[in-house]
């Protein structure tokens, strides 16, 4: 069961959950999917992190949320980097936007969350024609031996229903709900890279996680705190860490015509 106050972790998750990489933002406009001056909707945007990045270099951005929380906590970070990117409450799946209106719809971090045919069937909707529904994750790798590995198996010692430790960073699986919603022309890529993380970024980047801070009671989440606290000072004393993660793309366009 989802925490109902998960939303109280926006600031831990704002403030210590790294971004995309610079390499990321490259990739995309390698690839044409996007450029300054487009129009683009960032579904379930949270904190705002890649549509305060695209508006930086120039994107006329909209994210949408479904958690107020969160969109208050975009719009302040927005500001903050005074950043003109715009921030409301909205679903995947029915956004309330016109009919072909963005050039690009980006989903970062959180296509898994949504009903994944009506939310490709949405996207499709408010697209341009030749405009790009682009998905995207940013994982950090459990590899044997690392702080991501170590931190997965305390996660599942303190919540046992946990099921999304040890995954790839790949999710072919995607290509299939683009094509079925009528996009064609797909494209993947990919790479990895090692984020650095102070020891406390990398606490609170946990503590805001769906398996601690989105499915854990207050003291719950102090408990396990602890305990990873106590786990990196004996396992992992390095300062800063070096977490391995694997950045995944995919996406097709909205055919012309």
């Amino acid at each position: 069961m989802i925490n109902p106050d998960w939303s109280a972790t926006s600031a831990d998750y704002a403030r210590h959950r790294q971004g995309f990489p610079p390499r990321f933002y490259d990739l995309i406009g390698a690839q044409g999917l996007f450029a300054p001056g487009m129009r683009v909707l960032d579904l379930g945007t949270g904190t705002g992190v890649v549509a305060r990045a695209l508006a930086a270099r120039g994107g006329d951005l909209l994210g949408l949320d479904v958690a107020p929380g969160q969109i208050a906590e975009a719009r302040r970070l927005a500001a903050e980097d005074d950043v003109a990117a715009r921030f409301e409450e909205g679903f995947a799946e029915r956004s309330g936007q016109p009919d072909a209106s963005f050039d690009l719809v980006v989903a970062a971090q959180c296509w898994h969350w949504f009903d994944r045919a009506l939310a490709a069937a949405e996207a499709r909707r408010v697209l341009r024609p030749g405009g790009a529904l682009l998905i995207c994750h940013h994982d950090w790798m459990a590899h044997p031996g690392t702080v991501a590995h170590a931190t997965e198996f305390l996660i599942e010692a303190h919540n046992p229903r946990w099921r999304m430790g040890r995954g790839s960073g790949f999710y072919p699986a995607w290509a299939d709900d683009l094509r079925l919603a009528g996009f064609r022309d797909l494209g993947f890529a990919g790479f990895d890279h090692d984020a650095i993380y102070p020891r406390e970024a990398w606490r609170g980047r946990i503590r805001a996680s769906a398996g601690v801070g989105g499915s854990m009671g207050g003291e719950a989440v102090t408990r396990f705190d602890a305990e990873l606290a106590a786990l990196l000072d004996a396992r992992f004393p390095e300062e800063p860490l070096r977490v391995p993660h694997r950045i995944f793309a995919i996406w097709a366009f909205r055919p012309a015509a």
